[in-house]
């Protein structure tokens, strides 16, 4: 169930930082809410977490990427249910709702480990 690479999940994790940072005014919710905020706040947090990271866009391996996963899940639970959680589904609740979703997904979805040259090499991922 594990399919997608550590190095394909580090390039998503950075878009969707940068895209959680400025989906309020993008996608015109930028009201200065918890709604608004909250995607901002978890943008920047998935930045400074992928650059921790353990896995080949991070800076300083300080994060096991299974931990990472598990933050990617929890901050994507977070944001799909806190339209409801928050009261704020009345506004705005389709962004926070499918991102935190998808989210959702790949940290369920992307492997542990990276795959190292000899393993791609011999076939073992």
């Amino acid at each position: 169930m594990r399919f997608i690479p550590t190095k394909i999940h580090g390039a998503i994790d950075y878009i969707v930082g940068v895209l959680l940072i400025l989906a309020p005014w993008l996608l015109g919710f930028a009201y200065g809410g918890i709604g608004h905020w909250l995607p901002v706040i978890l943008g920047i947090a998935v930045i400074v977490y992928s650059l921790m990271t353990d896995y080949e866009y991070g800076v300083a391996a300080v994060i096991p990427m299974p931990t990472h996963l598990g933050l990617d899940i929890a901050g994507g639970a977070l944001l799909a249910v806190s339209p409801w959680l928050f009261g704020f589904a009345d506004i705005v609740y389709w962004p926070h709702l499918v991102v935190g979703l998808l989210e959702i997904g790949i940290g369920i979805m992307t492997k542990t480990h990276r795959s190292s040259t000899s393993e791609a090499s011999l076939g073992r991922f």
